[in-house]
């Protein structure tokens, strides 16, 4: 197939028509264009930039990226037939991608995929190896991760809000990606630096080394709603969901990837992997909630809306809106809590179920999973964790969300 330009359009949107009607159509999960970095020495993909992801999106775009990738020999049967897709675009593929979106080559307001393919243009697609830079990456079922390109169009779709925590699969996601050294959002191979470390550190250009990780930061990919804010970028994971208005303070503070805020929240505490805190929620300096990487937790928590956890505090199961967890205090699934018979039914009034009553009025914590209006507290004089219906609203500083 020999690719003309496209004059008008409405010739646009017929070319699309005619791609999807094609025998080898399959509507993507995800897709995007990816600037790759390779290693030196491994000659593997260490990292993929993602400036636009499309997530059951813009399958126009997707269906003319094809087409230029079919016209330049890339076998239509491959596609849908896995899970996910990579591949490699030449300089060729992406001349024709921009004939093909020549309509609107004028006026890139509300076009970001035709955007990227612009500047995919203005610049130079090969590398030093003669490997291409830059990749069409596509996702068909959210299966485990196999790849470098398939690690980061989830985790940069989950950062950028297409989708949230818990909601696709990352298994498989630390055996995909390298180890390797950041500089900035430049990854380093390891072993290139350690085959060449004598001779750059002599000629003065080792790099200044941020960081060793398979995941780089949050802010080397993603750019923030205007009301949130993050002091320090070391604080948040690639992979980590910020909905607007989350303020991620310094200090003990810090993000993982799969988990997150679904609303302003404020976070001095750690939010572990698969960890969602709701809308209005305070988590107090040196605060830790409990993932389910490792640990043998298996269990994953969110803590509702308008709550909040106290300076220091542990929790270790999930918990409803209006929460409290006093400073100090360690609330884990198997802790004993004593609940008075009265503050029992006082959570019966707002919850749909509670335990049933006890004599002793001892409880397990997992016992209390989901409640809301939970107040815990640590009794300073017996030393017994305690649980009653809280009395207090908590309201974020709206000044600083």
């Amino acid at each position: 197939m020999t690719i003309t330009p496209l004059k008008t359009q409405n010739e646009f949107k017929a070319f699309v028509a005619e791609q999807k009607a094609q025998i080898w159509w399959s509507a993507p999960l995800a897709y995007a264009v990816a600037r790759v970095e390779y290693g030196p020495i491994s000659g593997e993909v260490m990292s993929a930039q993602m400036p636009v992801v499309n997530w059951k999106a813009n399958e126009g775009s997707f269906a003319v990226m094809m087409a230029a990738a079919i016209a330049h020999g890339f076998e239509p049967s491959q596609i849908g037939q896995g899970p996910e897709l990579i591949i490699p675009l030449t300089r060729a593929m992406i001349e024709d991608m921009g004939k093909l979106f020549a309509p609107y080559m004028d006026d890139l307001e509300g076009h970001a995929n035709v955007n990227v393919v612009k500047q995919m243009l203005d610049l130079s697609a090969e590398t030093a190896a003669g490997q291409p830079q830059f990749e069409l990456v596509a996702l068909f079922a959210d299966e485990a991760c196999t790849s470098v390109e398939s690690a980061y169009l989830k985790l940069i779709a989950m950062s950028e809000g297409h989708v949230k925590p818990r909601e696709v699969n990352f298994d498989g996601v630390f055996g995909a990606l390298p180890n390797v050294a950041w500089v900035g959002n430049i990854p380093h191979e390891l072993a290139h630096l350690r085959k060449n470390k004598a001779a750059l550190q002599l000629a003065g250009e080792y790099p200044h080394i941020g960081y060793v990780d398979k995941l780089p930061r949050f802010l080397h990919h993603v750019i923030p709603a205007d009301n949130t804010r993050i002091i320090d970028g070391a604080k948040v994971r690639i992979g980590a969901h910020l909905a607007a208005g989350t303020t991620v303070m310094p200090g003990a503070s810090y993000i993982n990837f799969n988990a997150g805020t679904l609303g302003p929240a404020m976070i001095e505490g750690r939010v572990s992997s698969s960890v969602i805190i709701g809308s209005g929620t305070d988590v107090g300096g040196g605060a830790s909630i409990l993932g389910v990487l490792s640990g043998g937790n298996s269990t994953p928590i969110g803590i509702g809306e308008n709550g909040l956890l106290g300076a220091n505090a542990v929790c270790g199961i999930p918990l409803g809106d209006g929460c409290i967890i006093d400073a100090g205090a360690s609330v884990l699934a198997g802790s004993k809590v004593k609940i008075k018979a009265a503050q029992l039914k006082a959570l019966a009034e707002i919850n749909k179920a509670v335990p049933e009553e006890r004599e002793d009025e001892t409880y397990k914590a997992a016992d209390l999973s989901g409640l809301n209006g939970l107040h815990f507290r640590q009794n300073s004089m017996t030393g017994v964790l305690e649980a009653f219906r809280s009395n207090f609203e908590i309201k974020l500083n709206e000044a600083l969300h």
